[in-house]
C-alpha cells in the first residue's frame, strides 16, 4: 500500500536541492510512502493519489533521528554515582566496572528486555535508527551475547570489548588486549559491523588501540573510536589515520585535531548529554563546523555518564551550550548521524530514502530547541510503518 502524508507545514528533507536552506525545507508539502520507501515529495497541491491518507494539519515533518552512539546492553543502574557527581565527585569512567558486574550476572532475557525497553523509549521520542555497543561484559562469552542480543533489536552493532580493562586483568592489561583482539573478536565479529576502542588515559593507550583496531579491520569490521573525552590525547588523530567513520566525544580538541577532522571523512560525533551529566566542558561545535568538519549528535545513552535516550534533549543542549543553530543541530541529529554510520538510506526524506519519519506536534523544527523538555512527537514511522 501507498500512503500520502499531506498538509505538512514544514518538511525537512535534508537535501538543499529539494528546498530552502541547508535542511532543504519544503512548505505546504506532501510526501508519499510506498512500502518502506519515500517515493515522492513536493507541494501538497501537486501530490499524486495514494491508497491511504494522513493529514499533518500544518505540523513539521523531518527524518527520524539517527542515534549513532549508545550503550544499551546492560543491567542495573548507577543513580548513586550520578548523585555523587552532582555533589562534586569528578567523572573518571571508573563506574563502568559496576555495570560490568551487574551485566555479567544478568540473564539473556533480562538484557534483551532492558534493551528493547530503551529502544522503544527512543522510538517514542523520534529515533528510528539506533547504534548499540557492547562493552559491559568484558569476557568472550559476555561480549558475544551482548552483540548477539543487540543484533536482534537494533540497526547497527559495535563490538566494544575495549571499553575498560576489567578488574581481573588490572595488573596484566596486555593479556586482556590479546583476548579482545583474539578469542573475543572472533566470537563477536559475526554479529557486529563496527569495532570501537575507548582510547583514553585509564582505558587503552595508543599502541593498544592500534592493535585492537587493526585486528578488527582484519576481521572485516569497520572502525570508530571513543576519542578525547576526558582530556587531550591521541584518539582523534588515530581515528582519522585509520579512516574511522567517527571520532566520538571530541570534548578536548587541539588545532591539529580540528584540522585533521576537517580534512577527512571522519565524523565528529558530539554527545552533549554526557557533558550535562558529568559537568565537563561542552565540545566546541562552532569551531568544528566553521573549520569544515562534519558533526553528528548522539545520546550516548548508558547507565553511568549519560542516562538519557532523548535526541531532542541533545539538540536543545547543542543549540544552547555548543552554539549550534537549530538547523545545524537537527541536521547533525539526522543526516550527521547517518554519515557517522555510513548509511545513505536514512537521515533524509528524499525519493528512495527509507521512510523513517518524525512528525512534530509543532509547526517547525526550531521547536525542538525552542521548547526543551516538552513532549512534541505527534507520530513516528519506521520503514514506512507507524512505530508510535
Amino acid at each position: 500500500m501507498s500512503v500520502i502524508i499531506s498538509n505538512i507545514g514544514e518538511l525537512v528533507t535534508n537535501d538543499p536541492a529539494d528546498g530552502e536552506g541547508e535542511l532543504g525545507i519544503l512548505r505546504d508539502a506532501a510526501m508519499v510512502i510506498q512500502g518502506d520507501r519515500v517515493v515522492w515529495v513536493g507541494p501538497s497541491a501537486d501530490a499524486p493519489e495514494a491508497d491511504d491518507f494522513y493529514d499533518a494539519r500544518g505540523r513539521a515533518v523531518l527524518p527520524g533521528f539517527v542515534d549513532s552512539h549508545a550503550h544499551l546492553v546492560f543491567a542495573g543502574e548507577r543513580a548513586e554515582e550520578y548523585a555523587a557527581r552532582m555533589s562534586g565527585q569528578p567523572y573518571a569512567a571508573g563506574g563502568i566496572l559496576t555495570t560490568v558486574t551487574a551485566t555479567r550476572a544478568a540473564s539473556d532475557a533480562d538484557l534483551r528486555a532492558n534493551l528493547t525497553r530503551l529502544v522503544d523509549e527512543m522510538a517514542r521520542q523520534g529515533t528510528t535508527t539506533v547504534e548499540c555497543k557492547s562493552g559491559y561484559g568484558l569476557t568472550a562469552a559476555d561480549e558475544e551475547r551482548a552483540v548477539r542480543i543487540a543484533s536482534e533489536v537494533v540497526d547497527e552493532v559495535t563490538f566494544l570489548g575495549a571499553h575498560v580493562v576489567p578488574g581481573e586483568y588490572a595488573h596484566d592489561p596486555q593479556t586482556y588486549v590479546n583476548l579482545v583482539k583474539g578469542e573475543m573478536l572472533a566470537a563477536c565479529a559475526p554479529y557486529a559491523r563496527w569495532i570501537d576502542v575507548f582510547c583514553e588515559r585509564g582505558a587503552f593507550d595508543p599502541d593498544q588501540t592500534r592493535e585492537i583496531i587493526e585486528a578488527g579491520v582484519k576481521a572485516g569490521l569497520l572502525p570508530r573510536l571513543h576519542a578525547n573525552q576526558l582530556g587531550h590525547g591521541p584518539g582523534v588523530q588515530l581515528a582519522v589515520a585509520y579512516g574511522a567513520a567517527s571520532a566520538d566525544h571530541c570534548t578536548f580538541l587541539s588545532d591539529r585535531d580540528v584540522d585533521a577532522l576537517a580534512g577527512s571523512e571522519t565524523v565528529a560525533t558530539l554527545l552533549p548529554g554526557v557533558e550535562f551529566s558529568t559537568r565537563q566542558p561542552y565540545p566546541d561545535a562552532r569551531w568544528l563546523i566553521e573549520a569544515g568538519a562534519t558533526v553528528a549528535l548522539a545520546t550516548d545513552c548508558n547507565p553511568g555518564s549519560c542516562y538519557t535516550s532523548s535526541m531532542a534533549f541533545c539538540i536543545a543542549l547543542a543549540v544552547r551550550e555548543m552554539k549550534m543553530t537549530p538547523a545545524e543541530a537537527v541536521w547533525a541529529a539526522t543526516a550527521g548521524g547517518a554519515r557517522a554510520l555510513r548509511r545513505g538510506d536514512v537521515g533524509h526524506l528524499t525519493v528512495g530514502a527509507r521512510a523513517d519519519v518524525l512528525m512534530l506536534d509543532a509547526p517547525s523544527h526550531v521547536h525542538l530547541a525552542y521548547r526543551p523538555g516538552v513532549p512534541q512527537v505527534a507520530a513516528v514511522w519506521r520503514a514506512g510503518r507507524i512505530a508510535w
